[in-house]
Parts: structure tokens; C-alpha cells; sequence
């Protein structure tokens, strides 16, 4: 194995606090009820699937993006415990790249502020590919641009449409239990691997 790409939110990223309140201040300010047990029961990283579950018009999606755009940038997320230390001993003996829909302004900012933004070979955001999560065209792009074998990486990340894209792009998937209300759901999704800490991931590819 030459290759190990990541999600960033939930899987790298200490984010849930910082999402769900962006999205449940932009629900309130665009005149939509929810509370947190809809968006725990309605959560997906694809937030265009929430936007339907709340049934808001395809016409107000734009404005509901800035909105929780400017929500969101009052958060201050931070890594998630032991993130740092991991990329750091991946990058030793990995190629590393990172795919995920969070929009590429936004996480550029995010792996600025970390000192992370070299870490990774290839960097594929929300937009940068015609078709997202769970389809394979974001993982496949990376792997691209990594020139990297399918079949020499792996895939990281924190949701059931992360083991799904890397399934539909031939990349084994190793799944990690976050924050984020969705355990069952990734459980279900039946990951190669399920790890219950990002710190796990070094020791389980010790095994490869």
C-alpha cells in the first residue's frame, strides 16, 4: 500500500459542534423549524440531502449555503484528538491526499490555519468535480492527480457515502466512529475497517 486519502470533516476535523450549529441557526434564520433531532436524523455530508428532507425550494439552496457560510465562520472547529500526530507518522512511509465536500475556500482556510496544507499530495473539495459524494469522481480525481493505484490505497472517513464512494471507486474503505449522529447508518455500510479512534489508524495499517 503506497496511499492513504482522508475525509476532512468528522474524520480529521473536530467539526459536528461547529455544522450542526451553522446549519440550525441557518434553519432558523430561513424559516425552517428544525431543532437537532431533526438534523441528527436527517444528517448527511451531503447537506443537499438535508435541504430536501427540510423540503427547502432547490431555488433558496444558494442563499441557504451563504447563510450557513456566515454562520459557520464564527466557529473555530478544532482537529480532532490525535489527528495531527497520525498524519504526521502516516506521512513517513504514505502519500497522502484528501478528498471531501467541504467547499474548497473554506478548507483551504481550515489547513492554512493548521500548517496541514502540504501534507497532502492531492486536495479535492465540494465543487471541484462535477459529481460528489457518494459518487467515485472526487476519490478517482485524487488518485489522479497522486497517480496512484486503486488498488495500493485506502480511503478514510467518518460516513456510510464515504465507504460508499470509495466501494464505487475500487478503494478498500476504512470507516472511523465520530461525533457526528450517523454510527449506525456506518456500521451498515459495512467498511472494510471500523475504528473507533482516527489514533487507531496507524496500529491497523501495521497489518497491511
Amino acid at each position: 500500500m503506497r496511499g492513504i486519502l482522508f475525509d476532512w470533516d468528522g474524520t480529521l476535523l473536530d467539526s459536528f459542534h461547529a455544522d450542526s450549529q451553522a446549519f440550525l441557526a441557518m434553519f432558523r434564520e430561513i424559516g425552517i423549524a428544525w431543532g437537532i433531532e431533526d438534523l441528527e436524523r436527517h444528517y448527511s455530508p451531503d447537506w443537499y440531502r438535508m435541504y430536501r428532507a427540510a423540503r427547502l425550494p432547490r431555488a433558496r439552496w444558494d442563499e441557504a449555503d451563504r447563510i450557513w457560510g456566515k454562520h459557520y465562520r464564527r466557529q473555530k472547529p478544532a482537529l480532532l484528538p490525535g489527528a495531527r500526530r497520525v498524519l504526521r507518522a502516516l506521512a513517513r512511509r504514505y502519500e497522502l491526499g484528501l478528498v471531501t465536500t467541504g467547499d474548497r475556500s473554506r478548507v483551504c482556510r481550515q489547513l492554512k490555519r493548521f500548517r496541514l496544507t502540504e501534507m497532502f499530495a492531492a486536495r479535492i473539495c465540494g465543487g471541484d468535480t462535477r459529481r460528489r459524494k457518494p459518487h467515485p469522481e472526487p476519490l478517482l480525481t485524487a488518485l489522479r492527480q497522486m497517480r496512484m493505484a486503486r488498488e495500493a490505497s485506502v480511503y478514510v472517513g467518518d460516513a456510510p457515502e464515504d465507504v460508499e464512494m470509495a466501494r464505487r471507486a475500487g478503494v478498500a474503505a476504512i470507516a472511523v466512529l465520530g461525533a457526528f449522529p450517523i454510527g449506525p447508518r456506518l456500521r451498515a455500510a459495512k467498511p472494510e475497517f471500523l475504528l473507533p479512534s482516527i489514533e487507531d489508524l496507524p496500529k491497523l495499517l501495521q497489518s497491511f
